[in-house]
């Protein structure tokens, strides 16, 4: 079985959203400011309820916020772009 990643797109949206800063949004959703950066970087995947609460903040469905992506896709996404 391949590992599977879920990437997401938090910066991006909060740079578009007047530039909130990660403690904006950790207060919003009732998290650490710390949960939102290890969001952020890959390095921890948030609940069901929390990528719902980070893409209501947004105003966007949970796929414009979150990708499920396997290991093995990457891989071949990568591959393609050499």
């Amino acid at each position: 079985m391949s590992k599977c990643l879920i990437s997401n797109n938090i910066r991006k949206l909060r740079f578009n959203h007047d530039e909130m800063t990660q403690q904006q949004l950790a207060e919003k959703t009732g998290v650490t400011r710390q949960t939102i950066m290890a969001i952020e970087n890959g390095k921890y995947s948030p609940s069901l309820e929390l990528a719902f609460r980070i893409a209501r903040v947004f105003h966007a469905p949970l796929e414009e916020v979150f990708a499920y992506v396997s290991e093995e896709d990457s891989k071949q996404t990568d591959n393609k772009t050499l």
